[in-house]
């Protein structure tokens, strides 16, 4: 499997984000870019990723995990012989990365960068109306499939505008959204994400308890 550099990671459905293992390799994303937004290098050669490999990736929009041969070779999630859901997580990221990552010179996994705040970045180029009823339609998905679906017109604005987000992050929000309470919990952390605002230097933070 070609995702990148063997660390450890916890499996998906794992409570803790981050957590590693040891014996896993990095998703491809995080294969080829490092913790602060950089290509990562091998042998004083950049890891950007060449376009062949996206142009396979995309070739998996749309599709279930191992319906497309050009993409086995990326997968990095273990299986016992069977299509597991989080396998079809790691496809359908792997997908959006894809669509993402094409003609970009920087990376577009961000660690850090929650999807709900990336999308806000999209009221600098695209009327706010707009915006806010495109993300409602991703996160009114009921389905899994729908939410990847949905979420590739967000992909394509947010490279529009080199916006980067957390490929890591998206990849378990993928996960979750197969379960109803997995859904609720990403449109909450997507709503405080695009709904928000930026605390100022000095603005007081809320009393204790109010």
């Amino acid at each position: 499997m070609k995702g990148g550099t063997p660390v450890s990671t916890s499996p998906l459905s794992a409570p803790v984000p981050g957590q590693r293992v040891s014996s896993l390799p990095r998703p491809y994303w995080s294969g080829r870019a490092d913790e602060q937004g950089q290509w990562r290098t091998r042998a004083g050669e950049s890891l950007r990723p060449p376009g062949e490999d996206l142009s396979a990736l995309r070739a998996g929009l749309g599709k279930k995990a191992f319906t497309e041969p050009r993409l086995w070779q990326y997968y990095t999630t273990p299986t016992d012989g069977r299509v597991t859901l989080e396998l079809e997580a790691e496809h359908a990221a792997l997908a959006l990365y894809g669509l993402h990552q094409q003609s970009q010179e920087q990376p577009m996994h961000r660690q850090g960068v929650r999807t709900g705040r990336a999308l806000r970045a999209l009221h600098q180029r695209y009327s706010e109306e707009a915006t806010d009823r495109r993300v409602a339609q991703a996160v009114g998905a009921t389905s899994a499939a729908a939410f990847a679906y949905r979420l590739r017109a967000l992909v394509t604005q947010l490279r529009s505008i080199g916006q980067p987000l957390d490929y890591d992050q998206l990849m378990q929000d993928l996960l979750r959204w197969h379960f109803p309470d997995g859904r609720s919990r990403v449109r909450r952390g997507w709503g405080l994400g695009y709904h928000g605002r930026d605390r100022q230097p000095d603005e007081a933070l809320p009393p204790e308890g109010s």
